[in-house]
């Protein structure tokens, strides 16, 4: 399984795998887009539940959506039942939203075998699969996973300050145009409009389609347009921003389908960045 995405005929063919460990990311915040609104609860069979937004975000930090520390993850992670054998699959309720958050913590903090259903809850629903009502409280048997974050795959505004001329490490943005050229507010107070200077735009809505992730080779030609030099395998390395760290993970995986690996996250993103009268903006 080299991709990072696997499709609902995959799940589907393997929902009774005993190494198969499937995880509900969504969040009930969307920004961004217009959320997909249910009317009562529904997951894919076997599914467990995360919290991103409090048992899998470290809220004594001052941020906004920030890293879990490891025992979060260590703790969250035997719940689980997550083993270094397992097959971690991601889903959200909205296609394609929070799983890459969630896909990300997991490769942070030492996972390897951990993907993102292409299309999430929507695109299963879509083929008239089944779900239940409510996902499993917790394994059987205990994980046995430890968290070990790997630093260099969670930036901060401190290393992203230091490399702004460095034309080796490039920002890529995932909020929208109007809000990258501050024409939109910030929906966070205290927040200026603009964009980290030197960094790029690739609104997260543009890497999908429906529900999906756009093929691998228009994912490639879309990095491509967005500056001369950017090719996979030219040295580059990435740095993905949004808002607070959400839907810039949604263009991070796009760049990994895309072929390129040298990828990282600026976890406090522009809510971090906006907010710091002492940071340069554009």
């Amino acid at each position: 399984m080299p991709s990072p995405l696997v499709t609902t005929d995959w799940l589907q063919e393997n929902l009774n795998n005993e190494r198969l460990v499937l995880i509900d990311a969504s969040m009930v915040n969307v920004v961004g887009k217009e959320p997909i609104i249910y009317d009562r609860p529904v997951f894919i069979p076997g599914s467990y539940k995360i919290d991103l937004e409090g048992t899998l975000c470290d809220t004594g930090s001052s941020q906004i959506h920030a890293f879990p520390t490891e025992e979060q993850f260590t703790e969250e992670a035997r719940r689980l039942g997550i083993t270094p054998e397992s097959l971690v699959v991601l889903y959200d309720n909205q296609g394609i939203y929070s799983a890459p958050r969630a896909w990300w913590i997991l490769r942070a903090m030492g996972l390897k075998q951990v993907f993102v259903l292409d299309g999430g809850l929507p695109q299963w629903l879509a083929e008239g699969r089944d779900t239940v009502s409510a996902p499993v409280a917790e394994a059987a048997t205990p994980g046995s996973v430890v968290g070990k974050l790997d630093q260099g795959l969670v930036r901060d505004s401190a290393y992203v300050s230091q490399h702004l001329e460095d034309g080796h490490v490039l920002v890529i943005d995932a909020r929208s145009q109007a809000r990258f050229l501050a024409q939109a507010p910030e929906p966070r107070p205290g927040v200026r409009g603009g964009h980290i200077p030197n960094s790029l735009n690739l609104p997260f809505t543009e890497v999908l389609e429906g529900y999906r992730f756009k093929p691998a080779s228009q994912l490639a030609a879309m990095f491509a347009r967005l500056a001369p030099s950017l090719q996979p395998g030219n040295g580059h390395q990435l740095v993905f921003s949004c808002g607070s760290g959400i839907t810039a993970c949604i263009i991070l995986l796009a760049a990994e389908l895309a072929g390129y690996n040298r990828l990282s996250l600026y976890d406090g993103s522009w809510a971090d960045w906006g907010s710091n009268e002492s940071l340069p903006v554009a």
